[in-house]
């Protein structure tokens, strides 16, 4: 069997998830590890593989430890073009990691330059002359400035790189990608000249995500979103590299139950969302860190209410809260351990009502959410199958023996329509 012939390291599940979803779109067989897959691990027949790490908020020094341990699996497996994946919207802090990051596999793979294409333009993530837009709005100005985790106060993502990397950054703007592939390499061989290791690249629309995939069809490693994948992976089947498949299977059909909906995020996304859920009938509880860590509000209480709840509908359970809510909640628990919290309380619910006939599938919002409820139901790696939204795909939970566990989504907290908890549970009408 031939190997796959890309890799990707993700910087959390949710993007891994997210760039799965589009190289599967493009017509690659995709399998999702959830960290460096174990020696005794056997590659299924698949044309890429994804590690998803939880690696976005993290120290810089940790993020470089399990990034390069990522690029080891994949050089073990025989990857031999590699994308270090991160947020279209750039999470980090301006102390890091992704400058770090990406600078450590460029050493390791002995790039002298990294190319980096944060766009995706299907959820309106653009950027021009450097500068990264959301819905046509500054990245600063979109609601990413109160992240609570990697707040981004900064749209220009030249000077945001700069911040993470003693190496210099530069620019290669949609003029100069307008002028064709010739050009834009001859711009790239520019910037090495003039000993520049990092550029961002501008897109603002799919033709240019697909002119990038032309330029950078060889390049052994590459940075950015997953805007990129669905060209890259349509551009490597024109040229042979592999057989794309004809039809996605639709996990999402799987199992007899109902939905199990777990949401951490906060962004505006998934507020959005919830409040759809809830205005189409759909049975919701909300979790609160404070409450919690009072012992106002007990896990297994909230687990009685969803089991007894999961027999008629789906279910809804959700930490998702205003900025000002979280503010307060930060203010008295802490960043870390309020987070923490939650991430606790809906874990052990993933845990408790995953075996119960009723839950027939779960959905999980944000990418530090899904990791935890990821590891807590200890899932190996993830079969990926049919999109529901942009960068949002059902998929399969693996054990460690490639037993099926159940059906899962794992959606950003930014991602997804404004129905997407409507849809995913099978709300009558929607």
């Amino acid at each position: 069997m031939i190997g796959p012939i890309l890799g990707v390291i993700a910087d959390d599940l949710t993007g891994s998830t997210d760039i799965s979803s589009m190289l599967t779109l493009g017509g690659m067989r995709v399998v999702q590890s959830i960290g460096p897959p174990s020696e005794s691990f056997e590659m299924p027949d698949a044309d890429a593989l994804v590690i998803a790490l939880k690696t976005r908020s993290v120290p810089a020094v940790d993020a470089v430890s399990q990034s390069l341990k990522a690029l080891e699996a994949l050089r073990c497996a025989g990857v031999s073009q590699v994308q270090f994946k991160y947020c279209s919207t750039f999470d980090s802090t301006s102390d890091g990691n992704i400058g770090q990051v990406t600078d450590a596999l460029a050493k390791a793979m002995e790039c002298d330059l990294v190319a980096h294409i944060p766009s995706l333009p299907v959820n309106g993530r653009t950027v021009y002359k450097g500068h990264l837009f959301v819905g046509g709005v500054l990245l600063n100005e979109s609601g990413m400035e109160n992240h609570p985790l990697n707040p981004m106060t900064d749209a220009n993502l030249v000077r945001w790189l700069e911040c993470q990397t003693h190496r210099a950054v530069g620019l290669i703007d949609h003029a100069t990608l307008a002028y064709g592939v010739k050009q834009t390499r001859n711009a790239m061989t520019k910037l090495m000249d003039a000993e520049i290791a990092h550029f961002i690249g501008d897109a603002i629309d799919d033709a240019d995500l697909f002119a990038w995939a032309e330029v950078l069809e060889g390049t052994a490693l590459f940075a950015g979103g997953s805007g990129l994948a669905t060209p890259l992976a349509r551009r490597l089947a024109t040229a042979g590299r592999y057989v794309p498949q004809e039809r996605t299977i639709d996990y999402g059909t799987y199992g007899q139950g109902q939905t199990l909906i777990l949401a951490g995020s906060c962004s505006r996304a998934t507020l959005d969302q919830i409040e759809a859920f809830r205005n189409a009938g759909g049975q919701s509880r909300q979790i609160d860190p404070v409450a919690l860590h009072d012992g106002e509000v007990i896990v297994g209480e909230v687990a009685e209410w969803a089991a007894r709840t999961l027999r008629k509908g789906p279910v809804l359970i959700h930490a998702s809260a205003m900025p000002e809510e979280v503010q307060r909640a930060q203010e008295r628990l802490g960043i870390e351990a309020s987070g923490a919290i939650v991430e606790s309380a809906l874990s052990q619910l993933a845990m408790a009502l995953r075996p119960l006939s009723q839950t027939g599938r779960i959905v999980v919002a944000g990418g530090e959410t899904s990791g935890a409820v990821i590891s807590a139901l200890d899932v190996a790696s993830l079969r990926v199958g049919a999109e529901i939204d942009p960068g949002v795909p059902w998929t399969i939970a693996l054990d460690a023996s490639g037993r099926e566990l159940i059906p899962m989504a794992l959606k950003s907290g930014n991602f997804g329509s404004q129905n997407f908890f409507v849809r995913t549970a099978g709300i009558d009408g929607a």
